[in-house]
């Protein structure tokens, strides 16, 4: 079996997370801290229900941080090889979605909805689809660039050499 050649655009894309798990500690730590003596407060005011919400609200940015680092372990791989381009979407599940593009009609398109963050679009044949959906909006900008220079170099490749 041959080697394949190297591909022009190799980019995995991974959610980012900010707080990192010694941070998650510092962060429960002090809400838990906050909201015991919060709890002690009202308890000595004779409020004593309110420390059950003060430890629901705990409990819920718990969860939240759970679900958002459960999402962080999602990808999206983009490859330009001589022959295709390639995208590679694996989700929190470990399920994992390939579809290929034809980079010779392949086109990319930035486009802006209203106030919201910009999408990357790339269009082959009547086939769509977005990417990088989890990035910033410079991020998504830079993305597209990155996928444009990539193609351009592709194209600048005989197309007897990207035949295999």
């Amino acid at each position: 079996m041959e080697n394949a050649p190297a591909p022009i655009l190799d980019l995995t894309l991974n959610p980012h997370r900010s707080l990192g798990p010694r941070g998650f500690a510092v962060v429960m730590g002090v809400l838990c801290g906050a909201s015991f003596l919060a709890g002690c407060l009202f308890v000595s005011l004779g409020a004593w229900p309110v420390v059950g919400f003060l430890g629901a609200d705990v409990l819920l940015v718990w969860i939240a941080f759970r679900i958002s680092y459960a999402r962080a372990t999602a990808s999206e791989r983009l490859t330009l090889h001589a022959d295709r381009f390639e995208i590679v979407r694996t989700d929190r599940a470990g399920r994992v979605d390939t579809r290929t593009l034809e980079p010779y009609w392949l086109k990319v398109r930035i486009e802006h909805h209203g106030a919201g963050a910009p999408v990357v679009k790339l269009a082959s044949h009547g086939r769509t689809t977005s990417v990088g959906r989890f990035l910033g909006p410079a991020q998504r900008v830079e993305l597209a660039a990155a996928i444009e220079a990539a193609l351009a170099r592709w194209r600048q490749i005989p197309s007897t050499s990207r035949i295999e």
